[in-house]
């Protein structure tokens, strides 16, 4: 791996950083010393053990990364073959399955960041040198443009990377299973040949071409095509060897075949993106290619896109040839991750530090909070004191001798300075076999993680039309039945705190008694998780065919959708608890909460704007009374 003259002052400041890039076969592992010097690489056969953990541990206790340093590190980055979505990994390809979080809690880690190992290599490509990739054919790359990248290996990755200011980030995407379109009388019969061999299954996707399998479907399929019925199937890597000594051609014109796919595929990536600062090739088949790509009708078929063929021929498209690129891309995620801490020492090095001046009883609250920080920011005073064995006062002695004035004030430090794999708020599920403690992490977990997905899919256009629809209002009728009641019944005190007029009525009979009352002028305002319960909807029904307006909380394909005039999505899946609908009425009371400032807001902007405008003036605003409220941040 790499390596350079870097001084020791240039090593990180707290301790080096183990990278792993896992397949299915091995499990390869460096420590980055310094940023971008890379040592004590070694691959260890994943066979060879029970788990991921064991070969970690196995690795760090080796000789080589003693020597670079393994006794001090805290922060770590896995790149692996799965999607990432969940705390617990189930290798796709592998029998090893992990909890990321349990697993920084062995290994006594800081940060563990678990990232899919495509969405690693495209962060790799920014931080390439030009002696680490091959440009293949013209163009010239913007800078700050958007970058592309295809991997043809076992399947197609395919993946962009967006420029974000100093940083980047990198597109998750499933583009290998775009369906495949040939381009010549060639590749129609290749086309037909799959269709046979896949018994007419009519979507045939640019993975089933460009990979392994796939230069190995199109070598059966030319072979047939050139009348050699008895030509036994070949593996990918036998096709690429006789193609580049030239003693087949039906493997020459298959890899041939192959490339001029691989450029279609390109093109239509680098259009779809507009990807202006290149296109890159990756995977473990082109850069084995040699001379047969450039000398193949890739750069061609890249630019062959009729009126457009101007605008990609100024895109350049290049083979990366880097050694364990994954690695560059692992580190610069650890890095951008890790910069976020950039106040100072971060927290939990700044406990480390101080861990010889503290006393016995203060030592151990350190110890705890280092090894589970997490639980340190949810449980309350006298549940840590109780957990570690020390009183209050010496949990609120500890927290000042690391120079903060309480334990709210250690938790907001600690929260804002742990960074990556410490805090996780992606949604985990919760099993059965889960421990008390597990089960709290991950409840307030997934509550965080859906306000946050909340927070950024918010319809901002439809928030401000459903506060002025609800400001408007001579009078608002609110609807919900099973679980979302309490959430009716609490947005109704707030509505009646602010002066609007609103009922609700928990019987579905009284509230089709209800809606049949109401008027133009009036609102419904109707919660629902699922906006499929028919009382509901007819209740709905009643309302609209008086002409009141719809407001609706629901999910956006549901029945109630369809019938709002103004609708607030909230898509959220409970998963395995889905009978207890716990984070959905979280979410529908966020949002209720979202209007209710919206509101108190607009009336106390109105009234510093016209202190003294009211009924003598002839102004009306609906049929408020005194609202006993004031804005300041919060409702009273």
């Amino acid at each position: 791996m790499k390596t350079d003259q870097k001084t020791d002052a240039d090593r990180f400041s707290d301790g080096a950083r183990l990278l792993a890039d896992i397949g299915s076969v091995n499990a390869r592992f460096v420590l980055e010393t310094r940023p971008g010097v890379f040592e004590a690489a070694a691959v260890l056969p994943c066979e060879n053990y029970e788990s991921l953990q064991d070969a970690i541990q196995a690795y760090m206790s080796s000789p080589a990364a003693r020597a670079a340093g393994s006794s001090r590190v805290y922060h770590a980055a896995i790149a692996i073959g799965n999607p990432i979505d969940d705390d617990v990994i189930k290798m796709m390809n592998h029998h090893w399955s992990f909890s990321i979080e349990a697993m920084r809690i062995a290994l006594g880690l800081d940060t563990l960041l678990v990232v899919n190992d495509f969405t690693a290599l495209a962060m790799a490509l920014p931080h390439l040198r030009p002696d680490q990739r091959q440009q293949v054919g013209a163009g010239t790359a913007r800078d700050s443009g958007v970058i592309g990248l295809l991997g043809p290996g076992s399947g197609l990755g395919v993946s962009g990377m967006i420029p974000a200011g100093d940083r980047w980030i990198a597109l998750g995407s499933e583009g290998g299973h775009v369906s495949f379109s040939p381009c010549d009388q060639r590749e129609m019969d290749v086309l037909a040949f799959a269709w046979r061999e896949m018994s007419r299954v009519s979507h045939v996707s640019a993975e089933r071409m460009a990979s392994g399998r796939g230069l190995e479907l199109i070598y059966r399929a030319l072979a047939e095509r050139a009348g050699n019925t008895e030509e036994p199937s070949l593996p990918a890597a036998e096709v690429t060897s006789r193609a580049l000594n030239g003693s087949c051609a039906v493997a020459v014109e298959a890899v041939e075949c192959f490339c001029a796919i691989l450029g279609s595929i390109a093109g239509n990536l680098a259009m779809t993106l507009g990807a202006l600062g290149g296109i890159y090739i990756g995977g473990g088949i082109v850069p084995r290619l040699g001379p047969l790509l450039a000398k193949s009708q890739f750069r061609a078929r890249f630019e062959e896109k009729g009126r457009l063929a101007g605008y990609l021929s100024q895109i350049p498209t290049y083979v990366i040839t880097a050694e364990q690129p994954t690695f560059l891309g692992i580190s610069a995620i650890l890095a951008q991750k890790l910069k976020l801490a950039n106040a100072g020492a971060p927290v939990l090095e700044k406990i480390r530090q101080a861990r010889e001046r503290m006393s016995q009883s203060e030592g151990k609250v350190a110890d705890w909070v280092l090894k589970e920080p997490n639980a340190m920011l949810t449980l309350p005073i006298a549940e840590i004191a109780q957990r570690i064995g020390v009183s209050q006062p010496t949990v609120m002695r500890f927290c000042r001798s690391i120079g903060v004035q309480g334990l709210a004030d250690f938790k907001l430090k600690l929260a804002s300075g742990m960074t990556g794999g410490a805090i996780t708020v992606a949604h985990a599920h919760v099993e059965m076999s889960d421990s008390d403690a597990e089960l709290a992490r991950k409840v307030l977990g997934n509550n965080a993680s859906a306000a946050l997905a909340l927070r950024d899919m918010l319809d901002v256009k439809a928030l401000t039309a459903s506060i002025d629809m609800l400001r408007s209002a001579h009078r608002v009728e609110l609807l919900s039945v099973g679980s979302a009641r309490v959430v009716a019944e609490d947005m109704q005190q707030k509505l009646l705190h602010l002066g609007i007029v609103s009922s609700y009525f928990p019987d579905p009979q009284a509230q089709e008694m209800s809606a049949a009352m109401l008027t133009p002028n009036d609102v419904v305002l109707v919660v629902s998780r699922s906006g499929v319960r028919p009382e509901l909807l007819k209740s709905v029904k009643i309302a609209r065919a008086c002409g009141a307006r719809i407001l609706a909380i629901t999910n956006s394909n549901s029945p109630l959708a369809k019938l709002a005039d103004v609708l607030l999505t909230l898509n959220h899946a409970e998963g395995n608890l889905n009978f207890v609908p716990m984070i959905v009425r979280l979410l529908q009371l966020m949002l209720l909460d979202i209007l209710s400032v919206g509101l108190a807001r607009r009336d106390s902007a109105q009234q510093a704007q016209s202190p003294q405008m009211g009924e003598e003036d002839g102004q009306h605003h609906g049929p408020r009374t005194n609202a006993k409220f004031k804005f300041s941040g919060h409702l009273e």
